[in-house]
């Protein structure tokens, strides 16, 4: 019971939406996987599933400075931009890294006609149940 709620936590905790232009498509965020690490005291195991649909994008955010990140592209091409790093676009198969407390400036589709998606994994603190903390405007 604690898990499935822990998980209905962090699943709204990643709502991208409202900070989005109007009529921009933003990308749809789903928690697949989420399980405390038996070897490593305090810390959980969480991934998510980010699908952008066509021009879909992500709210500039920053993560927990508990999680490292480790992303993969599944379908599509993604652009990213994170600190001062360059704007870099990854395709399937394709992977990249954020440190904790990153600061992920740019996360979107790079097509305007078909969908990407991208398999987030999170090593973060287990009592942590917000994952993304979007840039106010």
């Amino acid at each position: 019971m604690f898990k499935r709620l822990l998980s209905g936590v962090v699943l709204a905790s990643l709502a991208f939406g409202p900070v989005l232009a109007e009529g921009t498509p933003s990308s749809k965020v789903t928690v697949v996987f989420d399980h405390v690490l038996p070897n490593v005291l305090g810390k959980s195991m969480r991934a998510v599933l980010v699908e952008y649909p066509p021009g879909g994008i992500s709210a500039a955010h920053t993560h927990p400075h508990s999680a490292f990140i480790y992303a993969t592209v599944l379908e599509g091409a993604v652009k990213s931009k994170v600190n001062d790093g360059p704007v870099t676009v990854y395709t399937a198969g394709q992977s990249f890294a954020e440190m904790p407390g990153d600061h992920h400036a740019v996360s979107e589709n790079t097509s305007t006609t078909q969908p990407a998606r991208l398999l987030a994994v999170f090593v973060v603190d287990t009592a942590e149940t917000k994952l993304v903390t979007e840039d106010t405007q």
